[in-house]
């Protein structure tokens, strides 16, 4: 069963292995190694790095991890008073392999690996990473431990990617946590991966990501493109809750399927939410305030009429349909704030010049047209399409669908914007 389980090449074992005994350790015969112990009550800790302040602290923030993981599976930790895990911390290889600590079954793992209540990792360039895959490892453990496994590979490790990913500030750890900036994660790398993918012009469709193979995450990108997949989830409110009892699920064999089924006729939805998240996906970005209404709009009175834009939103839905082949004047007036230091930056629908976002002036207004259909998962959301409209344009939809605006700023700085514009629409 152990070399079954061990056939995947991935990070972790995916399942409990059972009748496996804990490893014994001689803790005086791994001081004349030079391996010496350090001992929290969720993790006991072995390594031959040098002594310091950020390795020390490494047992107590695994000890800050346990009833954050036990709160998002809905474990109950007084259940489990004793649980603990023991880890390897590795510099030299040579070392913990002469001294026994690196079992002949496992596999040839680059970074970490995972099994029952033991975890290895390699020592890794940043305090961050090496904090990083300590609990990326402690995630898939904790998972084959009290819910006797991980799932299949998408959720498995963008499970342990979310749960990773976090702040250690002041002595106090946040899981689940969105950094700010790259300068909070060196080299975490994961949001540079997916927008290198996107510059390239070779985004992972949705579905390419449920169905990753195990052995897929031997390469670093898998692990960006599943953590950025629960971070959709995990955050989007029309998803969250669904996405969090999946882990009910992880024996199952048909896990995918039941959570297609758990999305019913909201797959299509996230098959667009996926495309427009990963095109605007930024450092400090907030998946739950940036939902999509895809209401299908209205015919426009023959009049025309006018809807206002706020200036801290996403795409909104402006609830008119435009007709294919027919033309649209759209004439746009207000000034709003698109951020707040030094000074307030006020704005006008042309945008300010003097900063430029995604080689647009930051703030001038957009407006895309989506089709009344559901997109295919091969297909590009024509909320990825967008085109300026800044004082005033002329739109000629080539299919009938819905208008939508928002001003050109990042996802992750809507936050310091306020105020609104206001958008007349008539027929051309």
């Amino acid at each position: 069963m152990l070399s079954s389980l061990l056939d995947a090449p991935v990070d972790s074992v995916s399942k409990w292995i059972p009748n496996l005994p804990r490893m014994e350790i001689d803790d005086a015969q791994m001081a004349k190694a030079g391996i010496r112990k350090l001992a929290g009550k969720r993790l006991t800790l072995y390594t031959d790095l040098p002594d310091g302040p950020e390795i020390q602290r490494l047992p107590e923030v695994f000890d800050q991890a346990f009833p954050q993981w036990c709160a998002y599976f809905q474990i109950d930790p007084a259940e489990h008073a004793d649980w603990n895990m023991t880890g390897f911390l590795i510099q030299d290889k040579a070392r913990f392999q002469q001294a026994g600590l690196l079992p002949h079954g496992l596999p040839p793992f680059q970074h970490g690996f995972s099994r029952n209540h033991e975890l290895w990792l390699y020592e890794q360039p940043s305090e961050y990473y090496r904090r990083h895959l300590l609990l990326h490892e402690g995630t898939h453990g904790l998972m084959n431990t009290l819910l006797r496994g991980c799932g299949p590979p998408w959720y498995m490790e963008g499970i342990a990617e979310l749960l990773s990913t976090h702040r250690w500030q002041d002595g106090r750890l946040t899981l689940n946590y969105m950094p700010e900036n790259k300068e909070e994660v060196p080299y975490l790398g994961r949001i540079e991966i997916i927008r290198d993918a996107i510059a390239a012009q070779r985004p992972m469709r949705l579905q390419q990501v449920l169905e990753y193979p195990p052995h897929a995450h031997l390469e670093t990108e898998p692990y960006a493109w599943c953590w950025a997949l629960a971070v959709l989830l995990d955050g989007h409110p029309q998803f969250q809750q669904r996405f969090r009892q999946l882990h009910k699920n992880v024996l199952e064999p048909d896990f995918t399927q039941r959570f297609y089924e758990l999305l019913g006729d909201d797959l299509d939805r996230l098959r667009e939410e996926w495309q427009v998240f990963v095109t605007s996906l930024e450092y400090g970005y907030d998946a739950a305030a940036m939902p999509i209404d895809f209401t299908p709009g209205r015919p426009m009175a023959a009049s025309g009429t006018s809807v206002t834009v706020a200036a801290n939103g996403g795409w909104q839905n402006s609830g008119l349909q435009l007709e294919g082949g027919a033309s649209y004047r759209v004439q746009a007036s207000g000034r709003y704030q698109v951020a707040d230091q030094p000074q307030i930056w006020w704005c006008e629908p042309n945008g300010v010049s003097i900063r430029y976002y995604h080689g647009r002036p930051l703030g001038i207004l957009l407006a895309a047209i989506r089709p009344d259909r559901p997109v295919p998962d091969d297909q590009s959301s024509g909320l990825l399409w967008p085109k300026e409209v800044g004082l005033g344009t002329t739109l000629t939809p080539k299919e009938t669908g819905t208008l939508y605006f928002r001003i050109n700023d990042s996802a992750a700085e809507l936050d310091d914007n306020a105020g609104e514009l206001t958008v007349a629409v008539g027929r051309g």
